[in-house]
């Protein structure tokens, strides 16, 4: 049993299908095929947001590196909540590119707007501020790491901050996909366009095979962006291969069908774990699940159901995670109760 995480698979059929279907198309490079422009038109419409500046990258990692180091200058760095991925899980890549990531305590993953409003007053408040890193963008994660959503009004909350300090709010949406469908969510892909200066559509954790979809959502995409794509090694010769895969996923409706079935599977995998008696680390609406365990229940666990090592808790018991995504069967979770039950 697999609920490591939301990529141990390859594609969707529907994606694999679209790559054999174009596979002997001869198509430009560098992202200038036909493919990309559908795609950016597309988005456009579903985001109802007509100005919007659509760029493919391969992974979340180059997104985020790429977008904060063109949105920042030299003396700023990035506010970010402390369990972030930008702050834990990326290697040092936003301070490889010469930016602090400043980090502010998370509320169960995120980001409060009055202790963000706090920490930028506090910061203007001191004198010596211009000996200082300057917080020059908010960075978010929509889910976030563990699994949270942000409300409209907090997503509101943030957006008017940012306005007030004149810096852009960027959401990292690698699970986004998979928080629309969410009973908790209110937050639609045209509310995001129109709350966030910047935030990407992760396709790799939701059926594609590698992908993510940076969204400009201001008619701000950054001068001289696509050369900084290719500077930074992150623009494929055969941009056809994220392009044709996107095309799919916002073709009929598909990001919305993989979506709600997921839905579906992470509520039946949370309402399993409830009536199996473990202890959750916290709430989460959305696709992972952290439970607590002993390090005894989690070694003999682990030797039967694929799930990942998430740090201690202030027990320290270990926090384990579990991840329904796109390929995750009604057969899985009945396998997994089962076992439960049997425990």
């Amino acid at each position: 049993m697999h609920f490591e995480n939301d990529y141990l698979q390859g594609a969707h059929p529907a994606v694999l299908q679209a790559l054999m279907a174009s596979n002997e198309e001869n198509l430009p490079g560098y992202g200038a095929d036909a493919y990309g422009a559908k795609l950016q038109d597309r988005l456009r419409e579903i985001l109802a947001c007509s100005q919007a500046q659509v760029r493919l990258v391969a992974g979340g990692t180059q997104a985020n590196a790429l977008v904060i180091d063109m949105l920042l200058d030299d003396t700023e760095g990035v506010l970010a909540p402390d369990t972030g991925h930008v702050a834990v899980h990326e290697a040092g890549a936003i301070e490889h590119s010469r930016h602090k990531v400043i980090t502010i305590p998370a509320q169960a993953g995120k980001l409060d707007a009055s202790l963000a409003r706090t920490y930028l007053e506090n910061f203007y408040a001191d004198e010596t501020h211009p000996h200082m890193v300057f917080p020059g963008m908010i960075y978010i994660s929509q889910p976030t790491e563990y699994g949270g959503l942000y409300s409209k009004a907090e997503l509101e909350a943030l957006a008017k901050l940012c306005q007030d300090y004149q810096i852009p709010l960027f959401v990292d949406g690698a699970r986004l996909i998979y928080g629309l469908a969410s009973p908790q969510n209110d937050v639609s892909l045209a509310d995001l366009a129109q709350l966030a200066d910047v935030f990407y559509i992760g396709g790799t954790k939701v059926g594609l095979l590698l992908g993510e979809a940076l969204v400009f959502t201001k008619n701000n995409l950054p001068k001289r962006f696509d050369t900084l794509i290719k500077q930074r090694g992150a623009l494929l010769a055969k941009g056809r291969v994220l392009s044709v895969q996107f095309e799919a996923l916002f073709k009929d409706r598909l990001y919305l069908d993989i979506a709600q079935d997921n839905a579906r599977h992470s509520q039946r995998l949370t309402q399993i774990l409830h009536q199996t008696g473990f202890e959750f680390y916290l709430d989460s609406p959305t696709n992972q699940q952290f439970i607590c365990l002993s390090k005894d229940q989690y070694d003999q666990l682990k030797e039967q159901v694929g799930m990942s090592y998430f740090g201690l808790d202030d027990k320290g018991q270990v926090v384990a995670r579990l991840a329904t995504a796109w390929f995750t069967t009604d057969a899985d979770l009945d396998q997994l109760e089962n076992l439960l039950r049997s425990l």
